[in-house]
């Protein structure tokens, strides 16, 4: 199909779900459903193919495409979240922004948006509201998506001090909060040791996050060997 330059209309996204499935791999389903849940129902299309897929559609009429597109399939989802993190303009994207971080049920779905996210890297004072609004939320996948925006273009030293006070305020035991607590921590100690070193000592990590930082900072070939093992006097 020519995605650059069909004009959307529902009979010719049916045509599109039926390339889509045209394209499906059975045993990149049944390996991707072991390792992503979701409520979405899968087809089994590797994400490499997804994006092109979406910086065709990025290339033609966006609008349209976002009129018409169903959100039945996990593929379809990832597609649309890919296509929203290629729109240019701020005003643009952010008529859609809170609705498809809305469909976000899981980590690969997350992650690969924030990661596409561009945007974001040129505007960061801006996006710094939207990354509070989302941490602040009580849905776990909001929280997910601002502290992975966080580990994607913050980890820089004027914005730590910022995100050791987020990590501090988050009161979530969910499992895909913690972890992208923990991995942000991670790469925050990687890249300016003294003052995660200083976070590691004094912070309000619940102790799986804790504990999660500090093996995910011992797994770096990043940190010294003597630091590995001086940091287990953190765990609990």
């Amino acid at each position: 199909m020519d995605l650059k330059s069909i004009n959307w209309n529902k009979d010719n996204y049916l045509l599109f779900l039926d390339y889509l499935k045209s394209i499906r791999e059975e045993d990149y389903k049944e390996f991707s459903e072991k390792i992503t849940f979701t409520k979405y129902e899968m087809l089994g299309i590797r994400l490499p193919k997804l994006r092109s897929i979406a910086k065709d559609i990025s290339n033609g009429d966006i609008a349209s495409f976002l009129k018409v597109v169903k959100h039945s399939y996990y593929e379809e989802v990832m597609i649309s979240l890919l296509v929203i993190a290629s729109i240019k303009d701020i005003n643009e994207l952010m008529k859609y922004f809170y609705k498809y971080v809305s469909l976000i049920d899981n980590w690969a779905l997350c992650d690969t948006f924030c990661n596409s996210l561009k945007i974001v890297s040129k505007n960061k004072e801006y996006f710094l509201e939207v990354i509070d609004k989302l941490i602040k939320s009580d849905k776990t996948y909001d929280i997910r998506v601002g502290l992975i925006l966080l580990l994607c273009f913050y980890v820089e030293e004027k914005y730590l001090d910022l995100i050791f006070n987020y990590l501090d305020s988050i009161k979530s035991d969910e499992y895909y909060v913690n972890m992208a607590e923990a991995w942000l921590l991670c790469e925050i100690f990687v890249k300016y040791e003294d003052k995660g070193l200083k976070y590691l000592e004094k912070n309000k990590l619940n102790k799986f996050t804790i504990n999660k930082s500090i093996s995910k900072i011992r797994d770096s070939y990043r940190v010294s060997k003597e630091m590995k093992e001086y940091i287990l006097k953190f765990k609990r």
